[in-house]
């Protein structure tokens, strides 16, 4: 006889529902593009820093910033993504919710960046969609 929950008495916690594949794979899929996405976001920065001709001038923008002010923005926010992407792959307990904040900072960034570099500002939002979506989905094993 199957029970859902443990018995009275039993040392032996209720195991967690099915794991979709794709939460359990994305995981570790989230884990690298967090890796990526932040070395990629220092690299972005540093440009930005180095040379204001980098990016296009946006003249009638809501969200208009200094492009330097945007590079330094990209390097902090990049070195963070490193470490918590780091975190991710190693399994880190605390890597998985700082990672869902800083996916959500980091697409929230991508978003008012958009005008500068458009392609790769959506290919980011989509991506930080995917790794929110997977870190969400991911349900650790019990501790016994």
């Amino acid at each position: 006889m199957s029970q859902s929950a443990s018995a009275p008495g039993s040392s032996r916690p209720s195991a967690p529902g099915p794991v979709s594949p794709w939460a359990a794979s994305g995981v570790m899929f989230a884990g690298v593009v967090l890796l990526v996405d932040g070395i990629l976001a220092v690299v972005k920065g540093i440009a930005g820093i180095a040379s204001d001709d980098v990016y296009t001038r946006i003249s009638n923008y809501t969200f208009k910033f200094d492009i330097t002010a945007w590079g330094w923005i990209h390097v902090i926010l990049g070195v963070f993504l490193v470490l918590v992407g780091w975190g991710v792959l190693t399994g880190a307990a605390w890597a998985v919710g700082v990672g869902i904040v800083l996916a959500a900072l980091n697409l929230i960034a991508n978003f008012i960046w958009l005008p500068y570099q458009p392609l790769w500002a959506i290919i980011s939002i989509a991506l930080d969609t995917f790794v929110i979506w997977a870190l969400c989905a991911h349900r650790a094993k019990p501790v016994i």
